[in-house]
């Protein structure tokens, strides 16, 4: 029996995905520029507090996250990866742990911090339950994902270019969350003032195997349980690669950033009125019938 058979809630080979982290933890300076880009954009949010932080837990940063939450004067900073190899390259405290099974204590951290990371757990609802056990009392948690639509032009090349040369197709490219599902999952997890909001990452490369090389150098290459083992025909990409769209001397490359904030719940936060406890008409306040 397989592993996908015996637990049909899993979707990801969590041990393959951690192989290949390893592997990229050499090579994933090339793509620095994509992950610092979705890494800025995620910490701006931190703007937008006055709330400071002293212990901080970055998960999946891949040696970007860590240097960026130091910078801004964050004192203690830990960087927790699948991969011990890429936790380490982050500097400073690194350890090796698993998104689905969290190795710290309740109430560690005042700040956990998830930049392209946890698209590939099988289990977000339970990682959202143990991150949010993780934090202190008003922490809070910052978190981006690739959302459905993220490498939509490439996912149909492959199935069209599969098709034309098996007459079917296998899952190449990874599910993607959809941006009104995680707020519920931010609040069903227990996180007080939810909230998820998305924004495109405008991204071109100038050929097919420049991105193809890119999602190999960041550890993103397929690791869908229910892929198909065989050996890809050796004609599959470059197929896949004349089929994807071109605009101009580029290709585009759809890239939905998906972003949940969160925070650990405290007696300080505002918190919605009750039902039925309102002592003024909405058409009073608005001045209408």
């Amino acid at each position: 029996m397989t592993d996908r058979a015996a637990d049909p809630m899993r979707v990801f080979d969590r041990r393959l995905l951690r192989r290949r982290r390893d592997r990229a933890a050499a090579t994933v300076d090339r793509v620095a520029p994509v992950l610092e880009a979705a890494a800025d954009r995620l910490l701006d949010r931190l703007d937008d507090t006055t709330r400071r932080f002293a212990r901080a837990l970055e998960i999946g940063g891949r040696g970007v996250v860590a240097p960026l939450l130091r910078s801004r004067g964050i004192p203690f900073v830990v960087s927790m990866d699948l991969s011990s190899r890429m936790a380490r390259g982050a500097g400073g405290l690194a350890v090796a742990g698993d998104e689905e099974w969290l190795p710290f204590a309740p109430e560690s951290f005042d700040l956990v911090v998830a930049s392209l990371s946890l698209h590939w757990v099988n289990d977000l609802p339970g990682a959202l339950l143990q991150i949010r056990r993780a934090l202190r009392p008003d922490g809070l948690f910052l978190a981006s994902l690739p959302g459905l639509g993220t490498l939509q032009e490439l996912r149909e090349a492959l199935a069209a270019a599969e098709s034309e040369l098996r007459g079917g197709l296998s899952p190449r490219v990874s599910p993607f969350p959809e941006l009104r599902d995680l707020a519920g999952l931010l609040q069903r997890a227990g996180f007080a003032l939810p909230v998820a909001d998305g924004e495109a990452l405008p991204v071109a490369y100038r050929s097919p195997m420049a991105l193809f090389e890119d999602l190999r150098a960041a550890g993103e290459t397929n690791a869908v349980l229910a892929r198909d083992p065989r050996i890809p025909p050796r004609a599959l990409l470059p197929l896949a690669a004349s089929r994807l769209p071109v605009a101009g001397e580029a290709i585009p490359v759809g890239f939905r950033l998906l972003v949940m904030t969160g925070w650990a719940p405290h007696e300080s936060q505002s918190k919605p009125a009750r039902p039925g406890s309102a002592t003024v008409r909405l058409a009073e306040a608005l001045g209408v019938e």
